[in-house]
C-alpha cells in the first residue's frame, strides 16, 4: 500500500479529525553510521528491520478525546509523529483535518539560546500563527505560563517544568482544532497541572485531543476512549475505562508469569500459623493499637492560602481566606494527620446583600478529580443572610482522610440562592495546596480508618 500523510480540509468521513488506516512503521538497524550513507546509495541493500508500528488503524471523531496507553516502546511516541507528520508511515495513510497543535518532547521546536518570549513568536509560527496573531496574544500567553521574569530569560536555563509551562502556553492559544499531549503535565508542578487540566476539559468542548500517558488515571479521568499498544500493535481499543482495566489487568498478568517462571519448585513450604493468632483459625496480621512497624502515621503539608489564584464570580463578595484550623486553639495548621480533626474554614469579606449564601468546597487530585467536597446548601435549614460590608465565614469539620502521597488542592466558593437557582459569587480554583508526604493510603486515592486486617481459615459454609 502506498504510504502517505495528507491534511486536508475533510477526511473520509466529515465527523473525523483523524483517519489512520493500516499505517506501520520501520526502521533500518545499522551497526555503523557509515551504513546509513551505504544503504542511501545501495537501497537494495537489506539491513535487520525494527517495526516500531504495525497495520495501527483508527479514527478521531471531532470533539472526541482519546488516549493512548501502552508500556515504553509500544509506539506510542511513534504514533504520535506520524499524526503530526513529523515522519512519514512506512506503508499505509494518515488523515488529519484542521489546525494541530502539539506536546510532544519537552523543548521541541524551541530554540535554547532564544528567550522564552522570542520562543513564542518561533513555536507559534510552527504551530501555524502569523506574527501579527502572536503579538496580538503575546500578553495572553505569558500570563498564562505564569513564567513573570523569566520569559525574557534564555530557555536554557529553564526547568523542564518551565518547559512545559511555555510550551503549554502557546499551545492553548494557537485555536488548534486538535491538541496532542505526550506525557507533557507529567513535569509540571500541581497547580500549574490543574491548570492545564481545567483547560483541557473546556478544549473538550470544541476540539479534539489525542492524549498520551501512562496513567491510566489521567485516560479514564480525561478519555472517551483509548487505544492500548503493545509492541507497535493495537491490542485493544473503544472505552477508556473498559481498554485501561484491560491494559492494568495485562501488566499483573506478565507479573506473575515472571514470578512463576523464576520461582524454585523446591522452595520451602510456608507454615500456616503465626504469632498474632487469637485462635488456631485466625491471623491477625496487625491491629490499629499494633500496627506494622514499617507503616508511618499519614501526614500532609498545607500551603499559606493564595489571594491571587484563578477565580471567577459575579462579584458582590470575595474570598479572603480560606485553609485547615485547630478546632480547639483557632490556629491555622501547616500540617496535618490522617484521622486528625480539622476545621476547613472559608472566609469572605462581603459589599453587597448575600441573602441565602451558599459556602462550599472541593479537593481535588493534581488531575483535577474531584475527591470530596460540601457546602452548607440543605432544603429543610434557613441561610442566614451575609449583610453588606460584613466580613463572615463557614466551618467545616471532619477528620481529614487518608490521601495517597502526591499534590492536592483546595478550591473554594461562595454562592447566593439555591443549589438549583442561584449566583455565584466568587469561586477559587487551587485556593490552598496539600502535598501529602506520608499516607496509609497504599491501594487507592482515598483510604479508610483500618481497625483490624486479619486471615480466617476453616470458615463454615455461610460465611464463604
Amino acid at each position: 500500500m502506498s504510504s502517505k500523510i495528507k491534511n486536508s480540509s475533510a477526511c473520509d468521513d466529515g465527523d473525523f479529525v483523524i483517519v489512520a488506516d493500516d499505517v506501520s512503521k520501520g526502521y533500518a538497524l545499522y551497526h555503523r553510521s557509515s551504513e546509513r550513507l551505504m544503504h542511501l546509495l545501495m537501497p537494495w541493500r537489506t539491513y535487520p528491520r525494527f517495526e516500531a508500528l504495525k497495520n495501527v488503524s483508527f479514527r478521531v471523531r471531532r470533539g472526541e478525546t482519546v488516549g493512548i496507553i501502552g508500556q515504553n516502546g509500544a509506539g506510542k511516541s511513534t504514533l504520535l509523529q506520524l499524526v503530526t507528520g513529523t515522519v512519514p508511515p512506512t506503508t499505509g495513510t494518515v488523515e488529519v483535518t484542521g489546525r494541530i497543535a502539539a506536546l510532544l518532547e519537552l523543548g521541541a521546536g524551541f530554540e535554547p539560546d532564544f528567550t522564552g518570549r522570542e520562543n513564542i513568536l518561533l513555536n507559534g509560527t510552527i504551530l501555524g500563527l502569523s506574527e501579527r496573531e502572536l503579538r496580538e496574544r503575546m500578553d495572553d500567553i505569558i500570563a498564562f505560563s505564569e513564567l513573570g521574569e523569566f520569559i525574557d530569560r534564555a530557555v536554557r536555563t529553564y526547568s523542564s517544568g518551565m518547559f512545559m509551562r511555555l510550551a503549554f502556553s502557546v499551545a492553548a492559544h494557537v485555536d488548534a482544532d486538535l491538541l496532542i499531549i505526550d506525557e507533557a503535565l507529567a513535569v509540571g508542578d500541581a497547580r500549574f497541572t490543574q491548570k492545564c487540566m481545567r483547560y483541557l476539559k473546556e478544549f473538550k468542548k470544541r476540539g479534539s485531543i489525542l492524549f498520551v500517558s501512562h496513567d491510566v488515571g489521567a485516560v479514564t479521568g480525561l478519555c472517551d476512549r483509548a487505544i492500548w499498544l503493545d509492541h507497535g500493535s493495537v491490542r485493544a481499543q473503544g472505552d477508556a475505562v473498559r481498554v485501561c482495566e484491560q491494559y492494568v489487568a495485562s501488566l499483573f498478568d506478565r507479573t506473575a508469569q515472571i514470578e512463576e517462571s523464576t520461582s524454585s519448585e523446591s522452595s520451602p513450604s510456608t507454615e500456616l500459623v503465626g504469632t498474632h493468632n487469637t485462635s488456631p483459625d485466625q491471623h491477625v496480621l496487625f491491629t490499629a493499637s499494633a500496627p506494622p512497624k514499617d507503616s508511618k502515621p499519614g501526614m500532609t503539608s498545607c500551603s499559606a492560602f493564595n489571594p491571587e489564584a484563578s477565580a471567577f464570580g459575579n462579584g458582590g463578595a470575595v474570598i479572603v481566606d480560606a485553609g485547615l484550623f485547630d478546632p480547639m486553639e483557632g490556629t491555622r495548621l501547616t500540617q496535618v494527620r490522617e484521622g486528625q480533626d480539622v476545621d476547613l474554614r472559608i472566609v469572605v469579606q462581603t459589599d453587597t446583600l448575600v441573602t441565602k449564601p451558599i459556602f462550599g468546597f472541593y479537593i481535588k487530585d493534581r488531575l483535577g478529580q474531584l475527591l470530596l467536597g460540601e457546602n452548607t446548601f440543605w432544603d429543610d435549614v434557613p441561610q442566614p443572610a451575609i449583610a453588606p460590608d460584613e466580613r463572615a465565614g463557614a466551618r467545616f469539620r471532619f477528620k481529614w482522610p487518608a490521601l495517597a502521597k502526591g499534590s492536592y488542592a483546595l478550591t473554594v466558593a461562595l454562592a447566593d440562592g439555591t443549589m438549583a437557582d442561584h449566583i455565584q459569587r466568587h469561586w477559587m480554583h487551587d485556593a490552598v495546596m496539600f502535598e501529602v508526604l506520608s499516607s496509609s493510603a497504599r491501594r487507592a486515592l482515598v483510604g479508610v480508618d483500618m481497625q483490624l486486617v486479619a486471615i480466617d481459615r476453616h470458615l463454615p459454609a455461610e460465611s464463604r
